[in-house]
Formats: structure tokens, C-alpha cells, sequence
């Protein structure tokens, strides 16, 4: 079963060691669990439904609480402390595109808001229910699911777009393809979600983030249907396809999605190298990246990141001779750790990972081997349970992510950092701040921030804190020029800093496109796009 006020199945559990709790405490201090409210006592404070009963929409409390919220730390804290606010009026579950139509129609008959959700795994606020006096109906897509095509010849698939990460993974490799998309929430998110939010998955560097693996598909909008066919290349105009990605449901419901697929790799190897400090891994990590050498992954930890996972590895004694070696090899404490992927044929994975080292030795890197890559691999979405442990200790996590071009990386890494550590010193408290490049171009990086904190035991004081330190690292990335949004998406959260990047007149584009497809603005409204 799912839970309904955190990360993932119940029955899966993330264990801290006793070494990261007093790690945590000696850099934050202690934490004091909060009490949480029972799904009863959110499920009571939900109103009534405010819809006609209407086929295929289902008005019960506990399912319309289950989609009121995704899973950003605001939502959290509102699941948890049972403020959750407004909710749906009634959730509905398709099973075609032609009934998410009906469903359209009958939305704008009653004059009711639409929201869109896939995997309800959102960060920034994408299924935040507005209050504007509206009836809300939630549309559910994980029936959307089947494989409709499977184009060998052209290696293109079309699914149902509401079809969860596993299980389009697991079509595919019974016919010995992959889409090669893993992004952390991969056992949850949609093929929808990543196509309208502009996902990038784990291993981009290979496979190629999701512009580049969406070919065509189909939107449900209320001005009517938009369906793009797929080509290998088109210079006929607008890419109709950009429309789709990144508008966070505002134009409409992606039903279908056709994507690129590869066949499955003979190999994957995933291995870890050490260096002495950040400009040294950094720049052996540009270097690799601008000799586009064909690796999957490159994921590189900053000393503070690096000595916390090592801390919450456990293992202590492997752990101790491996720091033992490390300083015989020069890399004590401000080393770096950069996990490299490589997929492909054995001859390819073997060239890729020896010129990849060739490159690390340059730059005083240190080969450990594979073992730590298996283990980050067995455990890649796994971690992200981790946020509910640390709950459970009274602490809080938050990420953010941006991305920006290579001059810039080290300064708004620093910025992200410091930033956090002012607003909490503030407040009194202190706050764990660390940070990774979860994806590397020839360009620039992309920039993914931590941030771990005492909860302070009460609604009101810990949105507080999370307000606070939300406004400082976004004003500090559009200071620093990075994208609001690498790879989560715009959603309420980070709708005020876009202007700041899309210009008066960009914005002035995305609005008009999304009032020619949803005129009555029907669609997820106060999503993506500020207030006027």
C-alpha cells in the first residue's frame, strides 16, 4: 500500500545507522519527532463534495485526499500535520483518451477545474488544489497504461501516458528495448509526467533527456484534440511537440506518448572515482563531458555530500580501510567522489570507462572500482525513502536543483549553500547543506542542492522555515543565472522566479498558447505561470 503522507510503500523502510544520526546531530542537533495527524483525522476534515454525481468520478474522502497533494516538503507538512486544505471535489479514472474527452466536456459544462495526475510525485506544487469558489475535478491517468505500438523498424513504442516508470520498462524489456528514462521518483512518475514536466532521467548522458525521447503523442485540450505524429526530423514550423513539453497540464491531457526506444545494453558498468578536492574532480569531470566520451552516467558529490554518504554507507570497518587508502592516495577531506555509468556493448562500455579514467588520472583521480557504483545502483530509488526516516528523527530534507554553464557551477554551488546556511542561522538554527552535479553536459552542469534541518514541531513555524529557505536559494539562483528548473518543472513553487528568465514577452507567449488551447482556463490553473 501506498502511503498517504510520504514516499512510497509502506512496507519499504530506509534503516539510519546510528553513526548518520549522530553525524546529523553534531552538524544540526537533536531532533524531536513530530506527531503526526492519522489518515482518519485528514480524512475527517474534508469537506463534501460539491459535484453531481457523474459516472467514473469517485467522491469519497479518502481517495480525493490522496490526490490533493504531491510531494514537495509543503505537501508534506501539510499531509502531516493533517492541514492538507483544499482538496478535489471528485477524482475521475479514465481508461481512453476518448473518456478523458467526455470528461473535459462535462468539466466545462459544470465550470469545474481540471487537474491532471500521474504518479503524484511532484516537488513544486503541480496538484496544489486552487480556491477559487471552482468544483475540482481530479483526473487520474494510471489506466492510460498499455503498450498501444511497438515500431521495431522505426525503434518508436506508444503507451498510455499515465503508465508508471516499471512497468513501461518492464513492456519494453520483454521485447528487448529500453527507454533508458530513470529519474530518483522512477517507481511512481508517469510517461506524462516526464514529458509535461521535462524530466531528465539518471542516465541522460546515454539515452537523452525527455525532449530529445518524445516524438509525438496526443493532448486532450478543451478547444479539442492535438495530435502530433512522430518523424525523425521536420523544418514544417513550430515543433508542436515543445508546446506539450513543459506545460505542466495547462493546455491540456497528454493521453498518448510515442518515444524513442534503444535496444537493452549486452552491458552496464557503474564504478567510482575519487579526487583530491572540488577543481580537481570538476575539471576531469568537464573534461570527460567535452570529449564526448559514450558514458551514461557522470554524478559528481562535493566534499560535504561525499563525507555524508560515506557516513550513511554503514560498513564501518570497509568504510575505515577505504578512507585509509584514499589519504595514502592524497584524497583526505575534501575529496570528491564522481560516480561514472557506462551502457552499451562490452566494447563500448570497456572504451568508454578506460578513456574516462584516462582522463581522472590526468587530474590525480583515484579508481576504487566498481563496488560503490553496484551499490548506488541496487539502491538508486531506494534513497529518496530517506526523507521519510529522517521524519521519523524530527529532520527535515528539501532539494533544489538548477542548471547552468561551466563558469558558473562552483559560484552558484557555493551560493546554494551559503544562502541556506544564513536563513537558518537566522532562525537560530543550523542547517546540512550538500551538493552534486546529477547531470553533466558539454555546456554546463546541472546543480542539485540538500538540505537537511530540525523540524520545529508545529505547522506554522516549519512552513515558515521552509518559505525562508525556498525564497533564498531561488532568488540566489536567479542571481547567480541559473534555470529556476532543471528537471522538476515550474509548478507553484517556482512560478514567481520565471519571469526573471522567460522575460515579460516569453511570458506573454506561453500565455497566449495556453488560452488558444484552454480559453475558460479550466486547466491546472496556477500552475507553471505566475499570476498576471
Amino acid at each position: 500500500m501506498r502511503r498517504w503522507n510520504g514516499w512510497g510503500d509502506e512496507s519499504v523502510d530506509f534503516a539510519l545507522n546510528e553513526d548518520m544520526l549522530a553525524f546529523l546531530r553534531a552538524r544540526v542537533g537533536s531532533g524531536k519527532p513530530p506527531a503526526d495527524a492519522t489518515l482518519e483525522q485528514a480524512c475527517g476534515a474534508v469537506p463534501a463534495s460539491r459535484l453531481t454525481p457523474y459516472r467514473g468520478i469517485d467522491t469519497t474522502p479518502e481517495v480525493r485526499l490522496r490526490h490533493a497533494l504531491g510531494q514537495s516538503l509543503p505537501d508534506w507538512l501539510k499531509l502531516r500535520y493533517g492541514k492538507v486544505g483544499c482538496v478535489p471535489d471528485g477524482v475521475a479514472f479514465p481508461e481512453s483518451s476518448e473518456q478523458v474527452r467526455e470528461l473535459l466536456d462535462h468539466a466545462k459544462r459544470i465550470d469545474a477545474v481540471v487537474i491532471p495526475y500521474g504518479g503524484g510525485t511532484s516537488v513544486v506544487g503541480h496538484l496544489t488544489v486552487p480556491d477559487n469558489g471552482k468544483p475540482v475535478i481530479t483526473v487520474n491517468l494510471s489506466r492510460l497504461s498499455r503498450l498501444i505500438d511497438l515500431d521495431r523498424q522505426a525503434q518508436l513504442a506508444t503507451f498510455g501516458a499515465g503508465i508508471a516508470g516499471p512497468d513501461l520498462e518492464a513492456q519494453l524489456r520483454a521485447h528487448g528495448y529500453t527507454l533508458g528514462h530513470f529519474p530518483q521518483s522512477f517507481e511512481y512518475s508517469t510517461l506524462g509526467g516526464w514529458v509535461v514536466t521535462r524530466s531528465s532521467g539518471q542516465q541522460s548522458l546515454r539515452y537523452g533527456r525527455i525532449e530529445q525521447l518524445f516524438a509525438g503523442g496526443r493532448v486532450e485540450a478543451p478547444n479539442g484534440t492535438l495530435s502530433i505524429p512522430s518523424f525523425p526530423a521536420s523544418a514544417a514550423g513550430t515543433d508542436l511537440r515543445e508546446i506539450v513539453l513543459g506545460s505542466e497540464g495547462r493546455i491540456g491531457i497528454l493521453t498518448e506518448a510515442t518515444v524513442r526506444i534503444t535496444p537493452l545494453p549486452q552491458r552496464e558498468a557503474f564504478h567510482a572515482i575519487f579526487f583530491p578536492d572540488w577543481e580537481a574532480a570538476e575539471n576531469a569531470v568537464r573534461t570527460i563531458a567535452q570529449a564526448k566520451i559514450p558514458l551514461s552516467m557522470l554524478r559528481l558529490s562535493n566534499p560535504v555530500e561525499t563525507l555524508t554518504t560515506l557516513t550513511m554507507a554503514g560498513h564501518k570497518k570497509l568504510i575505515g580501510m577505504l578512507q585509509t587508502y584514499l589519504r595514502w592516495r592524497g584524497c583526505d577531506d575534501r575529496k570528491c567522489i564522481l560516480l561514472i555509468g557506462a551502457s552499451g556493448d562490452g566494447a563500448t562500455v570497456a572504451h568508454a570507462l578506460r578513456q574516462s579514467l584516462r582522463i581522472a588520472r590526468r587530474y590525480r583521480g583515484v579508481h576504487v572500482g566498481a563496488a560503490i557504483g553496484d551499490k548506488w545502483k541496487k539502491n538508486r530509488f531506494r534513497n529518496v525513502y530517506l526523507r521519510n526516516a529522517l521524519w521519523q528523527h524530527g529532520y527535515a530534507v528539501d532539494t533544489v536543483e538548477t542548471a547552468v554553464d561551466w563558469p558558473r557551477v562552483s559560484g552558484m554551488m557555493q551560493a546554494l549553500e551559503q544562502a541556506a546556511r544564513e536563513v537558518f542561522a537566522a532562525a537560530g538554527e543550523r542547517v546540512h547543506a550538500y551538493t552534486h552535479l546529477s547531470h553533466v553536459y558539454a555546456q554546463g552542469a546541472s546543480v542539485y542542492t540538500t538540505f537537511a534541518y530540525r523540524l520545529a514541531g508545529n505547522y506554522e513555524a516549519d512552513m515558515q522555515r521552509w518559505q525562508a529557505l525556498k525564497g533564498a536559494v531561488c532568488d540566489a539562483i536567479v542571481a547567480n543565472g541559473g534555470t529556476i528548473s532543471h528537471q522538476h518543472g515550474v509548478g507553484i513553487d517556482h512560478a514567481p522566479y520565471l519571469q526573471a528568465e522567460k522575460g515579460a514577452l516569453g511570458l506573454g507567449a506561453m500565455r497566449a498558447l495556453c488560452h488558444h488551447f484552454d480559453p475558460s482556463g479550466m486547466m491546472n490553473p496556477g500552475k507553471l505561470l505566475p499570476e498576471p
